[in-house]
């Protein structure tokens, strides 16, 4: 019989050797002695992309369907530089983008730049329901 991701829940505690940084520690790595020695630094702090995939299907097989695409999303959004992360959070907000084309553009830049297929969906579902809801309004 196959293991279910749901054996695999709190990863820290039932398979903490499948968490890794994006440098490669472990949990394990974590002490406070190699934080005062340096040996972790911020970018150890980051989640991977493959941790986030399989918290996804720890979700989606507990019937948690959102939260799972949230995770995969979240995924994608590790290979996007925090700037355009950010001008992409300050475009969706209402009353920033001055038209569905601006997101459609932006959704283009994810799938193209930074292999983000869920992402440009959202953001393309964005500019449909802010065309249909005539919000395209430049307010600040």
């Amino acid at each position: 019989m196959s293991q279910s991701p749901l054996d695999l829940y709190p990863l820290s505690e039932k398979a903490p050797e499948l968490v890794r940084t994006p440098g490669g520690l472990g949990l394990d790595d974590f002490t406070v002695d190699a934080a005062v020695a340096g040996r972790i630094g911020p970018q150890d702090l980051a989640i991977t992309p493959e941790v986030l995939r399989l918290q996804a299907d720890i979700a989606r097989a507990a019937r948690r369907d959102k939260l799972a695409e949230n995770f995969e999303r979240a995924a994608e959004l590790t290979a996007v530089p925090q700037e355009m992360l950010l001008d992409t959070y300050e475009l969706l907000r209402p009353g920033r983008a001055g038209s569905a084309a601006e997101l459609r553009a932006r959704a283009q830049l994810m799938r193209d730049s930074f292999n983000a297929p869920l992402i440009a969906a959202l953001i393309e579902e964005a500019a449909e329901i802010g065309e249909k809801r005539g919000l395209f309004t430049k307010r600040f």
